[in-house]
């Protein structure tokens, strides 16, 4: 699965001929701003290009059709949440021994800093036994349905190109996301919705912004589209005042024609894009009100994940995330933040990582439990995490936080072929590294692509003269954790 781009482009389209067609069609700037979008496109008539989101097989039979990543931007304490460790507790407060900081790189400390036990309280839930805190109660309903993954390491220590890691496989700017990844090598089987779509929730966005969910050097069709709550949920998809669809439909048939002119001039593949975008911006006036509109769902539903219909929020995304998966969309991703509890007066682990935990802990349950309840877990995959976990030492600051650590972080994922109550992983007593099931972000990278049916060495694109894949020249299928 390897293509390139030809730059190389000339116009041979009369300005008379371009000012014709538009005119027929009464175009104005206004609904030319619809190009801007870059989405994806629904079947079209035979005689135009082929399509860059048409749905087409993997390499071998996959075992999820989706994927929905919950983001947790900032990095949730492992160590507050999935992990106890009565022996961190015993030494709280004590100096932190030199032989697990040896060589070892922090974001913020500075040497001084003592070891910090989780005041949370824990417990084991389930048949499989995971240990929660009291923070998450909700995840109790889900431990039986969840792949614990405890140990999982990662290389980059600061948010912004630890984010672009776990999302591009490359700490810096520039290169494809995994949902691109997923929708150039699969397509997508939403007819008027984009292939990946990117849902956001907390105080801001994340550190990285557009480039953790951009295509990258791949087609620009393959691009993340961010989803905006409201009335609009995407810029400037609406039509201007006094056009009507007739009119829009006049207006895409014309630009596409000039288009599919240009395409057989130059040979572009940029130029099919710009026709699916068109196409995707007409659907999408009809299709993406429709979808937002969670006031459709039961209030049982709404209920379930604590959504409330105009309120936007991190449980009205999981419920959107539902709808999207229902209606063929590959790839959704959820940000939400803040996860950076360093200690201050607005990151800290007393009172802002609860908070948190509430905003989270419902919906992301709710949502595992409803793709269940629909006969969708199996051929959706749910993962949960952020880009990296906390430190078993605390920051000396005004207020309790812990630093950035990239050794032995956990996240989970449900559903797609993962086991079941299976937790896989194992760190040492105080939290600092992994001692058994060793595993990397590249590891589950290239998994995630096994279960879509994609070979993470095979899905490559060439770009400045070499082949270039999601997980570099490293990742290894996680088979234990595949059911």
């Amino acid at each position: 699965m390897s293509d390139s781009h030809d730059p190389h482009s000339r116009d041979l389209l009369r300005h008379t001929t371009r000012r014709q067609l538009f005119q027929q069609c009464g175009v104005g700037l206004g609904a030319m701003a619809l190009g801007s979008l870059l989405g994806t496109n629904r079947g079209q008539a035979a005689s135009l290009p082929a399509q860059p989101m048409a749905p087409r097989p993997g390499h071998y039979a996959p075992r999820a059709k989706a994927v929905i990543f919950l983001f947790m931007a900032g990095g949730p304490s492992q160590l507050d949440l999935f992990n106890d460790k009565p022996v961190l507790r015993k030494y709280h407060g004590e100096p932190t021994p030199e032989s697990y900081t040896e060589g070892k790189r922090f974001a913020f400390l500075k040497g001084n800093e003592t070891l910090l036990g989780s005041p949370q309280k824990f417990a084991r839930y389930g048949q499989c036994g995971q240990e929660l805190s009291d923070l998450l109660p909700h995840h109790r309903k889900i431990v039986d349905e969840v792949c614990w993954m405890h140990g999982l390491s990662t290389d980059v220590f600061n948010h912004g190109p630890a984010k672009l890691f776990v999302n591009t496989g490359s700490p810096q700017p520039g290169r494809p996301s995994m949902g691109s990844w997923a929708t150039y090598g699969l397509g997508s089987e939403a007819e008027d919705l984009p292939g990946f779509v990117v849902l956001q929730s907390g105080p801001r966005g994340p550190r990285g912004g557009s480039a953790l969910w951009s295509s990258g050097f791949l087609p620009t069709s393959h691009q993340g589209v961010p989803f905006l709550s409201g009335p609009e949920p995407i810029l400037d998809l609406n039509s201007p005042t006094g056009r009507d669809r007739a009119a829009e439909q006049r207006f895409v048939d014309a630009v596409t024609e000039l288009n599919r002119m240009r395409l057989s001039a130059v040979g572009d593949p940029e130029i099919t894009t710009r026709i699916a975008a068109y196409e995707m911006a007409y659907q999408m006036q009809s299709s993406a009100p429709e979808l937002m509109d969670i006031a459709q769902e039961s209030q049982q539903t709404l209920d379930l994940y604590g959504a409330v219909p105009g309120k936007p929020s991190y449980a009205n995304n999981c419920l959107l995330a539902r709808r999207l998966v229902e209606r063929g969309v590959r790839f959704i991703q959820l940000y939400h933040t803040n996860w950076d509890h360093h200690g201050g007066p607005t990151e800290n682990l007393e009172k802002h990582l609860p908070e948190i935990c509430k905003e989270v802990d419902q919906a992301s349950a709710a949502l595992v439990l409803d793709l269940k309840q629909r006969g969708l877990l199996d051929e959706t995959i749910v993962v949960w995490g952020g880009e990296f976990g906390r430190t078993p030492m605390g920051e000396i600051r005004e207020s309790t936080g812990r630093d950035h650590h990239i050794d032995a972080y956990s996240m989970w994922a449900a559903g797609g072929g993962f086991k079941r109550g299976y937790i896989h992983g194992q760190t040492d007593d105080l939290g600092f590294g992994t001692t058994a099931g060793a595993k990397h972000v590249h590891d589950l990278q290239a998994t995630l692509l096994h279960l879509l049916g994609l070979d993470h060495e095979r899905l490559t694109y060439r770009f400045q003269g070499r082949e270039f894949r999601l997980t570099d020249v490293h990742g290894r299928i996680l088979h234990d954790l595949i059911s």
